[in-house]
């Protein structure tokens, strides 16, 4: 990542992909002094060129002016954020070739197991693809793995219209190198964000909280289609909690089948998501609004690691099965 000239130049970034997420960090990073950029399209890409994006979090309001495109059309970038969701990365891994230049930092963050999972994983399975999530390589054809920064993002946020959102979680991330050591890019890239009001940290075993987001989305963003629940509801009732506890113990033997280390246990899980409040998932929200899951990312890819060591995953499939057939209930 290319060093600003002065402490007042900012970097060049894009944020590709402009959902929740998305918007959340490009408002953040504009704000700071970034030179912002925002690949999207329809009702968000025509709200950020007429009256800029907006978030509503904990700091307040701030509306930050962007550029904004449906083309990767803004030069070669110092720092790409991914923030489509999973079965979207595949296109989008194309349409933003023009934007990497040798030394551009890429920060996918899509839900669920990610296609570079293997990428310098150092295991029995290194190099090897996820096949769930990029079927026929596409991304890893299109995106140079070694300029790649593995994410674990753990805030939530919810457009309240295009190009406005309203977020009322903390906003943590964690980073790391896939291979593993904690780099020069690494501390800039956390420095960049923390510059931002984006509490971010560095870690050398990234798959490790990477698991234990895993095993949160697992149990809470199938469930939340198939009952219309909130995080707090889903990690608090018992009827909702009796399926989620199965789900949750296949996964963590997925998990320590490759060697993961979770930031917590089953209690803290339970009660993390509990802790998150009335909470819809981003599941949930792109159920009602009938719009494509990412089942694929968040339960296939899972099951597709486990039969690698001959795991049955018989509560992970039920519930995955039940929510693709869950009918769409927009209230």
């Amino acid at each position: 990542m290319a060093q600003p000239n002065t402490p007042d130049d900012g970097l060049r970034i894009t944020v590709a992909g402009a959902g929740a997420i998305g918007c959340t960090l490009a408002v953040r990073l504009a704000a700071a002094g970034h030179h912002l950029s925002l690949l999207a399209r329809g009702a968000t890409l025509a709200a950020a060129k007429a009256d800029g994006i907006q978030l509503n979090d904990r700091s307040g309001t701030t509306t930050v002016q962007v550029t904004a495109s449906d083309q990767a059309e803004f030069g070669i970038q110092d720092i790409l954020f991914l923030c489509s969701k999973s079965q979207d990365l595949p296109a989008l891994s194309g349409a933003v070739r023009p934007l990497i230049g040798p030394e551009t930092l890429i920060v996918p963050t899509p839900n669920g197991v990610p296609f570079w999972y293997f990428h310098g994983e150092g295991g029995r399975f290194d190099g090897q693809p996820v096949n769930a999530v990029d079927p026929d390589g596409q991304i890893g054809r299109h995106l140079p793995l070694a300029q790649i920064i593995g994410a674990v993002v753990f805030m939530s946020a919810e457009m309240s219209a295009p190009g406005r959102v309203v977020s009322r979680t903390p906003h943590r991330m964690m980073l790391g190198e896939p291979t593993g050591p904690i780099t020069d890019r690494l501390r800039r890239l956390c420095a960049v964000l923390e510059g931002a009001g984006i509490e971010a940290r560095a870690v050398e075993q990234i798959r490790d909280p990477l698991w234990t987001k895993i095993i949160a989305n697992l149990t809470s963003n199938p469930l939340s289609v198939v009952s219309g629940a909130t995080l707090e509801a889903i990690y608090t009732r018992p009827d909702l909690l009796a399926i989620v506890r199965p789900v949750m113990n296949e996964a963590m033997l997925t998990a320590a089948c490759y060697r993961a280390r979770l930031t917590a246990d089953p209690i803290g899980i339970v009660a993390l998501g509990a802790g998150m409040g009335a909470v819809r998932t981003s599941m949930l929200q792109d159920h009602r609004r009938g719009r494509p899951l990412e089942l694929a990312a968040i339960g296939d890819a899972v099951i597709e690691l486990a039969e690698r060591y001959d795991l049955p995953m018989t509560a992970t499939r039920e519930l995955l099965e039940r929510a693709r057939h869950a009918p769409v209930d927009p209230c």
